[in-house]
């Protein structure tokens, strides 16, 4: 019986166990058990319970235990545990904060009226008001040479300049270009806060382990009472909100947010938190993990679980068309009814984007599927073409396979819609990537090249597409296409056109995604209106309504 079982069949049974599994984790997550008996010993109660009467408190430090002094930025009195708020306070930087260093938010909750630094009864927690990241390469007009800088940096040299010393300025632009590849201070705008506001009952004997480094408590009598859990959300800290910190930034804006929460989500955030925390050590990029918490943070909880299982089944498709893709290219022997064309330029077109993708410096999750792919298309080509690689010594030779008849035919097919397509396809892209040289600016001449051949495969790729639609229109047949890896491919399309909504990635690459749906409806058209016959030859020479050759089987 388990010699029978296929292996897609094996990886849907392995998917379904894995989905299952990770809906129990996250139930576990978000459900807490309460204590039974609230007026056991067991019980560990809520020092909220009491309405008692609080204050926040932030200090900033250059070191995160308050050593070398820390200053008062932010102070609120009536502090309500259950009221939402949002403060912008300005925040002055110490010298060495300005010079590439760091600085400490030092937040408190503590008992009104009393010192933070003196109030047996406060809790607090350390976050870091600074980040270090590269910063982003300025980008130049590569005829004129004019640097597209901010405004602020224009008016710093046209400062320098009036002060007669133009030096200063040449040597800050050198050091700023010298220095462009090493990680510089960046300034953390936002800080945002929670506490728990609900009044839960702990078991001191199932205490969540996630909970319990966030869990101060004291002894009141024969009660065991928990102070409030004060939570720094880290996951709201992204890069579109990062201020780069030079010498003459001697103050710059924070803003405080604070908001309730419950328990559940606490405990799915703090979760969270460390997965981002261990994809940093295993060496993502802040740029990368940025992308991961903006699916966290700017969507709700109902659409977060939603993309969990999308993002899950895109998986699988993603597997499930890689591996029907390579059985159909490793069993296949004729290129009959197949365009050789749009085969070869379907390489050209990945490799194109996924260099496109690695100079935006776009998120791993994109990344890494389109290197993949890439590879496979490569192979693709070798296997189209018939292509066999010798190597003498360290010097490779390549030998091209001969076509037969029926190859002929399909390609002249293919070269007669390419022949059409080229009247349109080469001005469109030679005139694109003329006004981009003259009217954008770009890192370098690498970056331009780049970015004007994905221009032309997302603006135009998809009529690279219509010679394999004009080879099956000439041969009155789809059944030469891998049909199995296409519907695969095509639930993926219509995946990744929510995943568009929810990654960053470039724009082009995102209206690329929902051009893709075009095409795949035209070719379910096409397997509509050319049904199967089954007295054809399909892609590996054989017939359905073929007898059998040799001599029939006597009993």
């Amino acid at each position: 019986m388990f010699l029978k079982t296929s292996f897609t069949t094996l990886i849907v049974g392995v998917f379904v166990v894995y989905v299952l599994h990770t809906c129990w984790v996250m139930y576990g997550i978000v459900y807490t058990k309460p204590c039974d008996s609230p007026k056991g010993d067991n019980c560990i109660t809520p020092f909220l319970a009491g309405n008692p009467k609080l204050q926040l408190s932030i200090y900033a430090s250059v070191k995160p235990n308050a050593d070398g002094g820390h200053t008062l930025i932010h102070l609120e009195e009536n502090f309500n545990v259950n009221s939402k708020f949002e403060r912008i306070v300005n925040v002055s930087l110490p010298k060495k904060t300005r010079n590439n260093g760091t600085l400490y938010a030092l937040i408190f909750v503590h008992q009104a009226g009393l010192s933070p630094w003196q109030d047996p009864r406060q809790v607090h927690l350390v976050a870091q008001l600074t980040t270090y990241m590269v910063p982003k390469p300025p980008e130049i007009s590569l005829i004129s040479g004019e640097e597209q800088t901010q405004g602020r940096k224009q008016e710093e040299q046209k400062k320098k300049h009036r002060d007669g010393n133009p030096a200063a300025g040449t040597a800050a632009k050198g050091g700023a270009t010298a220095a462009s590849d090493h990680p510089v201070s960046h300034w953390r705008s936002r800080l945002t806060l929670n506490i728990v506001g609900d009044h839960f009952l702990f078991d001191r004997e199932s205490l969540p382990s996630d909970v319990h480094r966030y869990l101060r408590v004291f002894q009141n009598g024969k009660k065991m009472v928990y102070l409030p859990l004060l939570f720094v959300d880290e996951l709201s800290n992204r890069v579109k909100d990062l201020v780069e910190i030079n010498s003459t930034s001697t103050e710059l804006p924070l803003t405080v947010s604070y908001d309730s929460i419950s328990l559940g989500r606490l405990r799915f955030w703090i979760h969270m938190q460390d997965a981002v925390y261990s994809l940093q050590q295993f060496g993502f990029t802040e740029k990368d993990a940025d992308e991961i918490k903006g699916i966290f943070v700017d969507t709700n909880l109902y659409f977060l679980a939603l993309t969990f299982f999308v993002a899950a089944f895109h998986l699988l498709f993603d597997f499930l068309a890689f591996k029907n893709d390579i059985s159909f290219w490793k069993q296949k022997k004729s290129m009959v009814g197949m365009s050789s064309k749009a085969v070869l330029w379907r390489c050209f077109s990945t490799i194109v984007i996924f260099l496109y993708l690695f100079d935006e410096q776009t998120s791993l999750l994109v990344l890494i599927p389109a290197g993949i792919g890439s590879i496979i298309e490569v192979w693709k080509v070798k296997k189209a073409f018939k292509i066999q690689v010798f190597w003498k010594g360290a010097k490779p030779s390549f030998l091209f396979g001969k076509l037969d008849e029926s190859e002929r035919r399909t390609e002249e097919y293919d070269t007669l819609a390419m022949k059409y397509l080229s009247y349109l396809l080469y001005p469109l892209c030679i005139g694109g990537a003329l006004y981009a040289l003259i009217f954008l600016r770009y890192k370098s001449w690498y970056s331009w090249l780049i970015n004007s051949l994905v221009n032309g495969v997302y603006a135009f790729g998809f009529l690279f597409m219509l010679p394999q639609l004009f080879v099956n229109y000439k041969l009155k047949s789809v059944a030469h296409l891998p049909w199995k890896a296409f519907m695969y491919k095509a639930f993926n399309t219509f995946i990744d056109d929510v995943f568009a909504f929810i990654i960053t990635m470039p724009t082009s690459h995102r209206l690329a995604c929902f051009r893709d749906d075009v095409v795949f409806l035209i070719y379910l058209y096409q397997r509509w209106l050319y049904p199967v016959d089954r007295t054809r030859v399909n892609e590996y020479g054989v017939s359905y309504d073929e007898k059998p050759k040799g001599k029939p089987h006597k009993d």
